[in-house]
């Protein structure tokens, strides 16, 4: 990717809504312009898609754009152990988060990547160009890959040394001499004290235990959910202790259920974090995902249990300060730095 200068904007234009990105994950046309699909809505081409409070990862105009997007090569997936990513039903595929509905079963080791239009969207609407990305969960590339794509610097941190040397192959192989992509290795209870300031915090916590990605005894992802949940908390106000204020936050959560089938709430203790932090609640959106495999286990799983078959995901956001200022804030930065395309 090559670095490329903005068209400079007058002081009029400051505060209107973020221009198209120079970037298009369907690549550029024959002018080298980037090529960006027609749609019937005025208010989808001019936000990528409409901003209301529920988001269809079904419609097909969002599954074109998550194929250009995996099309360029992002492989989100590799660097996980089957070992250690799947227990008993799930060594077959993921099975747990497809069973509560936040993960969709591919192809490749049975697991999805985070879907990158959910990036593209958050990166677009609550941060601008140039903006520093803090991800204390990182887990695969692909919130690091679209960050770079649009423009954004990107610090992830994580766990799994093996997660990372992946990450970083991939970084190199899409996003060349990018030196603002950074995936750094260790407990984020104590990387992000040396993180970037951030601009935008965002990432997508482990559920529990539900899926375990290493043995390491750090990972929140071994623990009895009392304990992950003071881990968790721990995280997220050293989190915003790196957002910088008047700034946006937001985390991709789906709630889960504990072994006696009940649910866990984590959908708001993931709030209640946030608050205890300084960060007000601001927005939520329901991803509405794909059914998958839910055709086939809804007749038995309501049969026997009554249990809803889970198709969504909460999209949660945060502002730490001054909303007006916030969005202010990611305006002008999206329309005052440099992109990057392809």
């Amino acid at each position: 990717m090559n670095n490329q200068n903005s068209q400079s904007t007058t002081e009029g234009d400051a505060l209107q809504p973020n221009p198209p990105s120079s970037f298009s994950p369907f690549g550029l046309d024959l002018f080298g312009e980037p090529i960006r699909p027609e749609t019937k809505s005025p208010v989808a081409q001019k936000f990528i898609v409409s901003p209301f409070s529920v988001l269809s990862a079904r419609d097909g105009a969002w599954q074109d754009r998550k194929r250009a997007w995996t099309g360029m090569g992002i492989q989100s997936e590799l660097g996980r152990a089957d070992e250690m990513t799947y227990m008993g039903a799930a060594k077959s595929f993921d099975h747990y988060r497809v069973k509560e509905g936040v993960r969709e079963s591919t192809e490749e080791q049975g697991t999805s990547i985070f879907d990158p239009v959910v990036c593209e969207l958050m990166y677009s609407w609550f941060s601008g160009k140039g903006a520093q990305v803090v991800d204390p969960f990182a887990g695969g590339s692909v919130r690091g890959i679209v960050a770079s794509c649009l423009g954004r610097k990107y610090w992830g941190g994580e766990l799994r040394g093996e997660q990372v040397e992946e990450n970083r192959k991939q970084g190199a192989d899409l996003c060349p001499g990018d030196t603002d992509l950074c995936w750094e290795e260790g407990d984020s209870v104590k990387t992000l004290d040396n993180a970037p300031d951030a601009d935008f915090v965002f990432s997508c916590p482990p559920y529990g235990d539900l899926e375990i990605y290493s043995d390491d005894p750090d990972d929140i992802s071994n623990m009895e959910y009392h304990t992950f949940k003071a881990a968790y908390g721990r995280i997220i106000l050293k989190a915003v202790k790196r957002l910088k204020q008047d700034r946006f936050a937001c985390f991709v959560v789906g709630d889960f259920r504990d072994k006696k089938g009940f649910y866990r709430n984590f959908v708001s203790d993931t709030i209640a974090a946030f608050e205890a932090a300084g960060a007000r609640f601001y927005n939520e959106a329901i991803l509405v995902t794909s059914v998958g495999s839910g055709s086939m286990r809804v007749t038995r799983q309501f049969e026997a249990g009554r249990k809803l078959v889970k198709t969504h995901q909460n999209i949660l956001v945060f502002c730490k300060g001054d909303w007006k200022k916030a969005t202010k804030a990611a305006i002008e930065g999206e329309i005052q730095t440099n992109t990057k395309t392809i």
